[in-house]
């Protein structure tokens, strides 16, 4: 990894079957995922992806780029727009890219962004990671 390196983009479908399985993993089944009337009822554009589950993806992508889980030494992201998942078969898409903002002493750092329909819904998405 060299300092202004662009890494591959990396595209996950999200449907609402995974928001499902998510909730069953994570214990979180807060409405405004699975019900549209619930998530139009407070103000949503429909039902969303939870903020952890978009997290993680990035996570997944940041862990593809170093090869290994264990290289991810720190990470974090502040969410600013939801993650709209429409109630059909193909879903919606995260694109996840990033840069790598330095490199020193064996670890990099790197901006990460989220898209979702060309928002992007994370902010301030970061990855210390051992090169």
């Amino acid at each position: 990894m060299e300092p202004g390196e662009q890494l591959p983009t990396v595209t996950f479908q999200v449907t609402r079957a995974d928001l499902v399985r998510y909730a069953g993993a994570s214990g979180d089944f807060n409405p405004i995922h699975w019900s549209e009337r619930t998530a139009r009822a407070v103000g949503l554009p429909g039902v969303i992806a939870h903020g952890m589950y978009t997290m993680a993806l990035v996570g997944r992508a940041v862990t593809g780029w170093v090869g290994s889980p264990d290289a991810v030494l720190d990470f974090s992201v502040r969410f600013t727009r939801p993650v709209p998942v429409p109630d059909d078969d193909v879903g919606t898409e995260v694109q996840v890219t990033g840069t790598v903002r330095s490199v020193a002493d064996g670890r990099a750092e790197l901006d990460l962004t989220a898209t979702c329909q060309g928002q992007k819904v994370l902010n301030l998405a970061r990855a210390v990671v051992r090169t």
